[in-house]
């Protein structure tokens, strides 16, 4: 696996099949390949194949999802594109910087797009490990030509990658995710943690492990102390 076939572009609930089109044009001229498509609204559509060109041969190997975590479960992260400010926020990077950082990491990655005109929910938001911002000086780029813009940065990003440290698999969104569920019940069995509640807790401690870039091993040991506490709090 090189470089760019690592990366896959996902595209959140897309309102136009034609944007669909281009945004699959704009991936094979930078040679990347894998298309998702989270719910669109209407694919497949003959717009999209004519908008699409050359590249007709990504849309037929596309993969539709039901939910973006489906869509991205087995990556090791997911860099969500938004224009708009949030009250939480991953961590943020320029497009350019993002794609850097995507190709240093070993294993899936995941450049999430929402739709048209409302961009990413505050909940995929949350699902992704990075914000993206591509710099402008007014208004904002449509769907496809973000796309355009990402693939770009990733195609000159890529390229003999430098020497580095080996290190473990680093842990997949879905890893995460098991992880963050048996830290909210341990917190829940233990009364650090009232359910009914408007505690932060839990985004804090999603934040704080979007930070740290875990390796599957470092999750499984967490869980491991997790169950032992858990057994423990019970004899």
């Amino acid at each position: 696996m090189n470089n760019l076939e690592a990366v896959r572009i996902v595209l959140c609930r897309p309102q136009h099949p034609g944007n669909i089109g281009s945004a699959a044009r704009a991936m094979k001229t930078m040679g990347l390949a894998d298309l998702r498509l989270v719910a669109p609204r209407e694919f497949p559509a003959a717009e999209a194949q004519w908008m699409a060109a050359h590249a007709v041969d990504i849309l037929v190997n596309s993969r539709t999802h039901e939910t973006l975590e489906a869509a991205i479960a087995d990556c090791v992260a997911a860099f969500a594109f938004s224009v708009r400010t949030r009250e939480w926020e991953p961590q943020v990077l320029e497009v350019r910087a993002a794609a850097g950082r995507a190709l240093e990491l070993d294993g899936p990655v995941a450049f999430v797009f929402g739709p048209e005109r409302t961009g990413l929910e505050n909940e995929e938001l949350l699902a992704c490990q990075y914000l993206v911002r591509i710099p402008a000086k007014e208004g904002s780029l449509n769907l496809a030509q973000a796309v355009q813009v990402a693939a770009y940065e990733l195609l000159m990003a890529s390229g003999p990658a430098a020497l580095k440290e080996k290190r473990g698999k680093i842990a997949t969104v879905e890893d995460l995710e098991g992880l963050y569920a048996h830290l909210e019940q341990a917190a829940v069995g233990s009364g650090f943690l009232d359910p009914q509640s408007n505690s932060k807790l839990r985004t804090r401690w999603r934040r704080l492990f979007s930070r740290l870039e875990l390796e599957r091993e470092e999750v499984n040991i967490l869980r491991g102390l997790l169950n032992a506490l858990q057994d423990a709090r019970k004899e």
